[in-house]
């Protein structure tokens, strides 16, 4: 890099570095730092008539707060922080104040990794903190951080642009309190999510994510090329085909947590790369699978929050089950007062365009009843709700309703007011299934990039 490219800031935490190399200090050690404890752990077990506990921590300087001989740190670990007392003459030999004078006050920074070796005490304002007794410098940062300051509590200056922290999440998660708790809730996710899959029987599995047919979903594809083979593949939109040929193979039942990636719109609630667990179990049809899942999700909430019950964007989610089931013509009828049942294409699109909706020819009975419902309904429902029975034309591979003509055995979960699940009764009708890919090929040839375009007869 350019020097003349670097800021101000990067350009002292350069000399800094220098520095403290020209006074033997390397800024980069090798060796293993023995700490032992943490920061939460070190308060969490404080008590006032304990003999003085021996302590080595490490972790970023977050905060210096310098007042002559003594002086004051805030460390971060990778529990939470905790404040460090450093008093000159205990922290250096008597004939060499250097490491407090220089290092310490001004070739260090804010971002450095700094080991403490100390005693824990509680200061006179009440704070429990470090005795420092040793200081070693374990890594220079030579980019600052943003400084988010606080005051009675409260923050301010925040490190707070939402492109920024998705693109930098490595500051995001060092400056914003409360981030890493998003990461190690999602870790309890899926680590409940396994336990609770696995005592059930099931065999967690891997499926190509480099695969000849975009197939197990209705979405556009990312292309890429196989050198090897000088053949076009398809990066995965489902793991559902591969799973299904396990089944087919014998297993009771599988899953997968895994990536799907699809070629299409992006927000903040649609990622194009994204993580995507599918289950397939023999003998099982749709309501089963509600069952299991209303339990799966209910467990995992309680192993999260430690009860059944979640806030989520200022409104508490009880993931309790069971849960309502609302037929799809239903839930359009309920908000709406326009019932789908029995209506032509043209009677909805007409229903459609008198609401102000953007709809047009090319959309057919289905798209114009998925259009209506995430018009009118989907935002709605906040506590879990499965939406059922979806219109055959709205979901064209899934297996005939039972006992109700032209309406399919599938469900979509909806909670706060957004999509988290969607399962059917397998179509296992091969002749049937031929038919519908053919029917998805012919929508595909004219144009649509949605439909699954090719198919085998594997």
């Amino acid at each position: 890099m350019n020097i003349l490219e670097l800021s101000e800031q990067e350009i002292g935490r350069r000399q800094s570095l220098q520095e403290l190399r020209q006074m033997g200090i390397n800024p980069y050690p090798a060796a293993e730092y023995p700490t032992n404890a943490f920061s939460t752990d070190i308060i969490a077990g404080f008590k006032d008539d304990d003999e003085p506990r021996q302590v080595c921590i490490a972790g970023r300087m977050m905060s210096r707060r310098v007042m002559g001989k003594a002086s004051f740190a805030e460390v971060q670990d990778s529990k939470g922080r905790i404040q460090v007392y450093i008093q000159r003459d205990e922290l250096c030999p008597e004939e060499n104040k250097d490491l407090y004078n220089v290092v310490f006050k001004r070739l260090l920074d804010i971002g450095d990794f700094i080991g403490v070796k100390g005693f824990v005490f509680r200061t006179q304002t009440g704070e429990i903190s470090v005795h420092a007794q040793e200081l070693t410098l374990l890594s220079k940062s030579l980019k600052p951080l943003p400084i988010v300051k606080y005051k009675d509590g409260v923050a301010y200056d925040k490190f707070d642009d939402p492109e920024l922290r998705y693109r930098q999440r490595y500051v995001d998660l060092v400056v914003n309190e409360g981030v890493k708790d998003t990461f190690l809730q999602r870790a309890t996710v899926l680590r409940t999510m396994r336990r609770v899959l696995d005592d059930a029987g099931y065999t967690e599995v891997e499926t190509p994510t480099l695969q000849m047919i975009a197939g197990g979903a209705s979405a556009r594809p990312f292309i890429t090329h196989f050198n090897a083979l000088n053949q076009d593949m398809y990066m995965r939109i489902a793991t559902e085909l591969y799973l299904k040929r396990l089944i087919v193979g014998g297993f009771e039942g599988v899953y997968e947590i895994g990536k799907n990636f699809r070629n299409e719109g992006m927000d903040r609630n649609h990622n194009p790369e994204f993580t995507c667990m599918e289950l397939y179990v023999q003998y099982k049809d749709y309501n089963w699978m509600m069952s299991f899942t209303e339990k799966l999700l209910e467990t995992i909430c309680i192993a999260v929050n430690g009860k059944p019950e979640r806030e989520i964007d200022g409104q508490v989610v009880s993931f309790k089950a069971p849960y309502r089931r609302l037929p799809i013509l239903d839930a359009i009828k309920e908000k709406t007062g326009f019932d789908c049942d029995g209506k032509s294409e043209e009677e909805i699109r007409a229903f459609c365009l008198s609401k102000g909706m953007d709809v047009d020819e090319t959309m057919g009975k289905g798209k114009l009843i998925d259009e209506l419902f995430g018009e009118f309904c989907e935002g709605t429902f906040i506590q879990p709700t499965f939406i059922t029975d979806y219109p055959v034309e709205m979901s064209p591979l899934t297996k005939m309703h039972r006992s109700k003509p032209g309406l399919t055995e599938r469900f979509e979960l909806m909670v706060n007011g957004k999509e988290l699940a969607n399962a059917y009764s397998e179509l296992n009708d091969p002749i049937d299934q031929e038919e519908r890919f053919q029917e998805q090929m012919r929508l595909a040839d004219k144009g649509d990039d949605e439909a699954m375009g090719s198919f085998s007869s594997e």
